[in-house]
């Protein structure tokens, strides 16, 4: 459906931290929380649900094959919105001794899915880490910060149960992700309602994250993009799959329900404006992936400003023969 890659211990205990206070304090409230979380306990529970999980496992992959890229052991490792452990199907205990596992439904973590990791599952919103300060040396997330209400926040939160030297490894959805479905149903509405309103959720652009790490306190960032397309029959197919991933619209502004005539004019608008030689129609899903390192003074750090002892003028010269001034072949 989709092309590829472009014993535990006691639980550390809980704290509210300076993060937590700042994140309740400064919260923008989108998203209805409670709707999400009745949203993936919903999903989790359907019989079928692994059908529904394409997308997740994909994430989750990419996002593991960045932690492998570190090359480092990591003695107690946290994924904050674990939904059924995406990530940790993908890990194995040379890399992550030991994880702890979010999420806000608890029938997601009742159903996570087989690791050979030791793992501690903790019901925990991903705007409120119930961890202390320096706990952990490696913090992972795929496909849940674009449900947060305080991203800057949640950010903070992370970097604060981080220690020193330890990194952050992400995946969110962003940028125009599903932009053939928004345009689709916003042009339906418009030609039979003469208005529109919000059915996918507003996301998060890419030229933002970086500074939001930043001012979270990660430094040596690094942050891509990934675009996977798949292709559904139709609108219909696609809206229910959103539905079974647990990817439904929870903004507080969301419309309630959809006209039958306004749904048949936006499959049709789809597949006008969209749809492929073989009557498919695809769907778009921007991913961003970040890395960010909490600070430590082990870490390298940039030349002072004005200690360089080349000029750019002199870069020119330096492939020139020392006699003739001509460029050296070969």
């Amino acid at each position: 459906r989709y092309p590829g890659r472009r014993g535990v211990p006691a639980s550390p205990a809980a704290s509210s931290g300076p993060a937590g206070s700042m994140s309740m304090s400064m919260s923008m409230n989108v998203f209805d929380r409670s709707m999400k979380r009745r949203q993936k306990g919903w999903a989790a529970a359907l019989r079928d649900r692994q059908q529904f999980e394409y997308l997740r496992d994909e994430v989750g992959s990419r996002v593991a094959d960045r932690v492998y890229d570190v090359s480092r052991t990591f003695p107690l490792a946290l994924d904050v919105g674990c939904g059924r452990s995406h990530i940790a199907e993908h890990l194995n205990k040379d890399f992550v001794e030991r994880l702890f596992l979010t999420d806000i439904s608890e029938d997601s973590l009742k159903l996570k899915k087989e690791s050979e990791i030791p793992t501690r599952c903790v019901l925990a919103d991903e705007e409120f880490l119930p961890f202390r300060e320096n706990t952990f040396d490696l913090v992972m997330s795929s496909l849940s910060l674009h449900w947060i209400n305080d991203l800057p926040g949640a950010l903070r939160q992370i970097h604060y149960v981080l220690k020193p030297d330890g990194v952050f490894i992400g995946a969110m959805v962003g940028g125009e992700t599903l932009y053939e479905l928004r345009c689709s149903l916003q042009l339906a509405e418009l030609e039979r309602e003469g208005g529109f309103a919000p059915h996918v959720s507003p996301y998060t652009a890419i030229t933002d994250l970086g500074n939001l790490l930043g001012q979270a306190g990660f430094n040596m960032l690094t942050v891509d993009v990934d675009d996977i397309q798949v292709h559904y029959p139709g609108i219909f197919e696609l809206m229910s799959d959103l539905q079974g991933m647990g990817e439904s619209n929870c903004a507080w502004n969301r419309k309630s329900m959809l006209h039958r005539d306004t749904m048949l004019a936006a499959a049709a608008i789809y597949k006008e404006m969209y749809g492929a030689k073989d009557g498919s129609v695809p769907a778009t899903f921007e991913i961003f992936y970040m890395i960010g390192w909490k600070p430590h003074e082990s870490q390298a750090k940039p030349a002072r400003r004005g200690s360089a002892n080349v000029s750019f003028g002199d870069l020119s010269k330096l492939n020139e023969s020392p006699n003739t001034g001509d460029p050296k072949m070969g």
